[in-house]
């Protein structure tokens, strides 16, 4: 049996050349460009596929000349028309209202806070400069000085009368109305 050889056509010749050039180009590129070869400021964000950068790949204000820049993210330098300037990350938050009241019922320190006053035995109101409904009460029992807090109870609610107000509970360990001081913070 004889066998036919047929040579192959310049266009086939020229095509598979194409190709191996092309496949060899990009090995090359693999094997010999590193990130000394890339010129800074070159690659920019669109040039990357989705999902593909992590944290730890990046520097700080590192993704160009229109990225956010790390440093500006400062608390103190942001402004509020509600509250004024912003001091600190809790008070970007919402945690603007406080107040350590004495178990006479007396606003001992705290910020925002209108008033307080005790309204019986281990009962309080205190009242802030907004309408607190909907926002969330924290509150524990603590000396309004360094002294140790006691042990006892404490609850708050909602004042009925007055949508600015909270009203608090003190109650000694085994439960009985009695005036004790506190800390409250609400935080909207």
């Amino acid at each position: 049996m004889k066998r036919f050889m047929r040579m192959p056509s310049p266009a086939m010749v020229v095509a598979c050349l194409a190709l191996f050039v092309a496949l060899s180009g990009v090995s090359y590129a693999v094997a010999t460009i590193g990130s000394d070869d890339i010129i800074n400021g070159s690659i920019r964000n669109r040039d990357f596929k989705d999902g593909t950068l992590r944290g730890n790949e990046s520097k700080p204000d590192g993704f160009g000349p229109n990225a956010i820049k790390e440093q500006s993210l400062d608390a103190a330098k942001l402004n509020s028309a509600k509250i004024g300037k912003v001091t600190a990350a809790a008070l970007a938050d919402g945690i603007t209202r406080h107040g350590v009241v004495s178990s006479a019922g007396a606003l001992v320190r705290g910020r925002a806070v209108t008033s307080a006053v005790r309204t019986g035995a281990g009962q309080y109101q205190v009242v802030f400069d907004v309408d607190v409904r909907n926002c969330t009460y924290f509150a524990t029992l603590g000396d309004e000085s360094a002294s140790a807090p006691g042990t006892g109870q404490i609850s708050v609610t909602s004042a009925a009368a007055n949508v600015n107000g909270v009203r608090v509970v003190t109650r000694n360990s085994t439960g009985d109305p009695t005036d004790r001081s506190f800390h409250l913070m609400v935080s909207c």
